[in-house]
């Protein structure tokens, strides 16, 4: 079997993704360091090593496991981050908070970013190694995801970045400098929708996803002690499930000068921001 061979097989067996050949490709790429026109100009032989690769990657995919647990890694805005079972893929629309904060932190000098519920780090360290000036502190709770925070640090070379294996429910956060941008996608899904999840979702960790019977604890949180923590005229930017806005601004009344409601690339009510 050749490789381009192997490419159309596996191309085929991934056709229930809807994306069967750019995760096949994603596959070829980053699991046999091959690219795309030599996969279509090469006629080289497949070696059982490469068919043993490929066939075990359809075959976990086609379980439901997600293509970035497979790779191993995936991409979030400029950078590339190392993922894996327990924890959270990082997804387009959370990049819709790293704009938010470049643009609120432009001529900001030295200012101090917090990304709690961080995960990969994806939010917090993205913003570090675009703002070397800064200090990030970056809060997970979850030894699995705490791992991969790490491992994306060093990986990174970021070291302006403090990471915290610490829960935002209990931690004395009075041994944190005020911020002057708080940034969070905490977990936002009702405990009840959990089990009714696409089974790709569900390979990644539930703690990620369940925010409590009505998806807001982690926002009824950061309402009532977070906030504390941001300067005069500092930032409060948090991601959200559709149709949370309301409710998320409703906990935050009387706590905020300005409000404001971010929606994604579908219309949904995406990112909430405050003032304080």
């Amino acid at each position: 079997m050749t490789l381009k061979q192997l490419y159309s097989k596996s191309s085929k067996d991934l056709s229930f993704t809807d994306c069967g050949e750019f995760e096949a490709l994603c596959l070829f790429n980053d699991l046999l360091g091959v690219k795309k026109e030599n996969i279509y100009l090469d006629n080289k032989e497949a070696s059982e090593s490469d068919i043993n690769i490929i066939n075990n990657a359809v075959h976990r995919r086609k379980n439901g496991e997600p293509l970035q647990y497979i790779l191993g890694k995936w991409d979030f805005y400029d950078l590339t981050f190392k993922v894996g079972e327990g924890v959270l893929i990082p997804r387009p629309e959370t990049e819709m908070l790293v704009d938010f904060a470049l643009e609120k932190l432009n001529g900001i000098n030295n200012p101090i970013v917090y990304d709690l519920c961080a995960g990969s780090g994806c939010i917090g360290l993205t913003i570090a190694k675009h703002r070397p000036d800064a200090t990030v502190f970056l809060l997970e709770k979850e030894e699995s995801a705490y791992k991969f925070l790490c491992e994306n640090k060093e990986k990174l070379g970021i070291e302006n970045a403090v990471l915290i294996n610490g829960d935002m429910f209990t931690l004395d956060i009075s041994m944190l400098p005020c911020a002057n941008i708080i940034l969070s996608n905490p977990p936002y899904i009702e405990t009840k929708e959990i089990s009714g999840l696409q089974k790709e979702v569900l390979f990644e960790p539930v703690t990620a996803l369940d925010g409590g019977a009505d998806g807001l604890d982690f926002y009824r949180c950061l309402a009532k002690t977070w906030y504390r923590n941001v300067k005069s005229d500092g930032f409060i930017a948090l991601e959200c499930g559709e149709e949370q806005s309301n409710s998320i601004i409703d906990l935050f009344y009387g706590k905020y000068k300005e409000k404001q409601v971010i929606f994604d690339f579908n219309n949904i009510d995406r990112i909430v921001t405050f003032r304080i």
